[in-house]
């Protein structure tokens, strides 16, 4: 038996050290960690995770200066602290929404309904595609990069094609190599400036939203990439600035209706109102700066994750006339819209409330799952 110093072996530990010990008697190595505590071989400390999102709580972090126990004391402290985060998880879950809606582009006044809308697509392991179409300067980009602040898996690129990735593969040489939606498989590719996208790389960002994967073709060789992608993509009108009503916005759209179709939530920002301009004044004025916890957004990560685990989630068949009549009503204002209304509104419908329910770690989905993706639907089709 290898003891540090043999005095110490009969010293009794610290009240301090017994009970962060005690603490962790439920796993099945403790007779072990026992043991080499008593040896003076390892030690107890107490680690938060400096979570503001929700209370904290310390947990035990063993901590040894002998290498042969490295990896037995990390393999422990892994085990641990996975045990704590779990316990975090699910009770985040019930304030979940609200705390990640709140880090998302927490500069940008108002826009609540968009942000409910990026919050959720976190939370979908079916594809499911938004877009941001508006004015320059309303945040379309900031959104974006909340986006990729807060999905544990996720790539950026940009429509104008000024990445060194390409959005479909890359090629260098002679080989060819996945691009942007391969690399966010199972994950969200955010696309700024979408409408600066050459035509050719559209085809593939067509076959990556309806069917998860990329097929390429060079010299002689068939290259098929997974990419089953949920895509967030922003981007401006022809003319750059809406002009006009529900007419002059139809004709600024600088996508076909191939496209546009793919998305399941399309909103139109448009440069704010006077009173909304006002409010953004005085927080400029006021020097309003919010500074988010890096702790806050690893700690939202890993609950993405760990929600996204939750594979099947059941929409009950309760909810089934709720649903059709929601989309009788507003295929009778189609008119009204600027896009046509298509078999996927009511597939995003259902993503929406699927994604909801996973969010609050739930596998069944409940009344306020349904209405909050109907209210999202609906904002979705307004323009003013």
């Amino acid at each position: 038996m290898k003891i540090k110093n043999i005095a110490t072996y009969f010293v009794p530990l610290s009240t301090e050290s017994k009970e962060l010990f005690n603490s962790i008697k439920h796993i099945k190595e403790y007779k072990k960690i026992k043991s080499l505590a008593k040896q003076r071989r390892i030690k107890a400390n107490k680690r938060i995770f400096g979570v503001t999102l929700i209370n904290d709580r310390p947990f035990v972090f063993l901590t040894t200066d002998e290498e042969e126990l490295f990896d037995f004391v990390n393999e422990i402290n892994k085990k641990i602290k996975n045990e704590v985060l779990v316990e975090l998880f699910k009770e985040f879950s019930t304030v979940a929404f609200s705390k990640i809606i709140s880090l998302i582009s927490p500069d940008i006044i108002g826009m609540d309904h968009l942000k409910k809308a990026v919050c959720l697509q976190l939370f979908s392991r079916e594809r499911f595609h938004i877009l941001l179409l508006g004015d320059p300067g309303v945040g379309k980009t900031k959104v974006l990069s909340s986006v990729a602040l807060l999905s544990p898996v996720s790539q950026h690129g940009l429509g104008s094609g000024t990445s060194s990735v390409g959005l479909a593969v890359t090629i260098k040489g002679k080989e060819v190599f996945p691009g942007l939606l391969t690399l966010a498989n199972n994950g969200i590719c955010e696309i700024d400036e979408l409408n600066l996208m050459k035509k050719e790389d559209r085809s593939s960002l067509y076959s990556s939203m309806e069917d998860g994967f990329i097929a390429y073709d060079k010299g002689g060789n068939h290259y098929k990439f997974d990419a089953n992608t949920r895509i967030i993509a922003a981007a401006n009108p022809i003319m750059d600035k809406f002009r006009g009503g529900l007419a002059g916005i139809r004709r600024q759209i600088p996508f076909d209706q191939a496209l546009v179709s793919r998305f399941h939530l399309v909103f139109i920002i448009r440069k704010p109102t006077t009173e909304k301009f006002l409010k953004i004044a005085r927080n400029i004025i006021r020097d309003r700066k919010i500074i988010i916890n890096e702790n806050d957004t690893e700690f939202v990560k890993g609950y993405v994750e760990y929600a996204l685990s939750i594979k099947n989630i059941s929409i009950p068949k309760e909810f089934e006339d709720e649903i059709v009549n929601f989309i009788e009503k507003i295929k009778k204002n189609e008119k009204d819209y600027v896009f046509e209304l298509n078999p996927r509104i009511v597939v995003g419908l259902a993503r929406i409330a699927k994604a909801r329910a996973r969010l609050e770690l739930r596998d069944t989905v409940i009344y306020e799952d349904i209405q909050i993706a109907k209210d999202l639907l609906l904002e979705s089709l307004k323009y003013e």
